[in-house]
């Protein structure tokens, strides 16, 4: 009996309109390089916040925002900020992985992963199938038992049996990662970290099948304001593990989000790139260092920038960062508050209504200045489409 069938035929049409936001996209040919980074790490950093938010791991987008460039955020625990750490380290590991001409769908891939979403901690059983205790998948609203996997004594060979067929291939890139994702979801190799685990093999199997792009590898973001959605897909599994289980419901709405995840971020990616643009010009025209574009990208968006935070973006010595974000003070595109450690900096008072003048857009109040801007841009660009 097939694992986990479903119907495909039916789920042509949305494949289709998939393949049509990849040409699109590519078509529009690469993206400026500075932008591109930028791009990809907030994105990044959207993934890893919902992800792991969703497994119960007490971080903001902020905190995980300076996580990821090796700063230590006091309200942090430790073991919070590992695990952070870790999904991203897995994030990087299959996606290196996934341009290996040697690539193979195999126990030590979801091995590895597991390993490193977990970041390596053994209380965890990180890198471990369950071949013993039993696991019960609970609600986390009732705690109601509401999916009972497999045995602990059936799971080796199961995985070994989602490998194969991930190997034999699908239609199409958007049915194999939600089938994976499902697949890990039912079998639940792991005591712990299989909802990430199914996610991230989900982004690979898209990366794998051409849609290389992060608006096709970025899923979990959208999960995290979905999770309603998200976890009633799951219900066509039953109350427990059952291999014929008909899982054509989840792949169709796995594959409709990642259509509505498209479609939406085209339009926010499509307005960030003329802000960063223009931000770019508001550096160059004040005679700052291009490099400190990122420092005034992220101020824009309200959030504190710190020198750690700044230099580990910049890539520049101590000394370097100190003198940048000085001079963004000195033109009135950042201020600063606080004093030593605790200081940051944040939006000037020139920032929007140099972005504003670039864009061509009227602000009338400072403080609503963003979403003004961020606003009228949509507006522009939807009428344009």
């Amino acid at each position: 009996m097939t694992l986990l069938p479903y119907r495909p035929a039916s789920l042509g049409p949305l494949c289709e309109e998939l393949d049509g936001w990849r040409s699109r996209l590519d078509y529009r040919g690469p993206l400026p390089r500075a932008w591109e980074g930028r791009l990809r790490r907030d994105l990044e950093v959207e993934a890893v916040a919902a992800s792991t938010r969703m497994e119960g791991v007490n971080v903001t987008v902020d905190e995980v925002r300076r996580i990821l460039v090796g700063e230590r955020p006091r309200e942090v625990p430790e073991e919070d900020r590992e695990l952070v750490e870790g999904y991203r380290d897995a994030m990087s590991f299959v996606l290196r992985r996934g341009d290996d001409p040697a690539f193979s769908w195999d126990r030590g891939l979801i091995v590895g992963l597991h390993d490193r979403v977990l970041a390596g901690r053994h209380d965890l059983e990180a890198g471990r199938l369950r071949t013993e205790k039993p696991v019960f998948v609970l609600d986390r609203s009732t705690g109601e038992r509401v999916f009972q996997p497999p045995a602990g004594e059936d799971v080796p060979a199961l995985v070994e049996e989602a490998c194969a067929r991930m190997e034999e291939g699908h239609p199409h890139a958007a049915l194999a990662a939600a089938w994976i994702h499902v697949a890990i979801a039912a079998i639940h190799p792991f005591r712990d970290g299989n909802g990430r685990c199914a996610r991230i093999l989900a982004s690979l199997a898209m990366y794998r099948g051409g849609f290389k792009r992060p608006e096709f590898t970025s899923l979990e973001e959208w999960w995290g304001r979905h999770l309603d959605d998200y976890y009633r897909l799951f219900e066509c599994l039953g109350a427990e593990f059952d291999r014929g289980t008909d899982v054509t419901p989840f792949v169709e709405g796995h594959v409709r989000a990642q259509l509505q995840q498209v479609r939406a971020l085209d339009l926010t990616l499509r307005v960030q790139q003329q802000i960063w643009t223009a931000v770019e010009l508001a550096a160059e025209e004040a005679g700052l260092e291009p490099r400190l574009a990122n420092a005034l990208w992220d101020a824009f968006f309200g959030r504190d920038v710190t020198a750690g935070y700044y230099r580990s973006l910049a890539d520049v010595s101590p000394a370097t960062a100190t003198k940048d974000l000085a001079l963004a003070v000195a033109s009135g595109l950042l201020r600063a508050v606080g004093h030593r450690r605790g200081r940051r900096y944040l939006a000037g008072e020139r920032l929007y209504g140099s972005l504003a003048r670039a864009l061509r857009i009227e602000i009338d109040a400072p403080e609503a200045a963003k979403d003004r801007i961020v606003g009228e841009l949509s507006r522009r660009l939807t009428s344009l489409s």
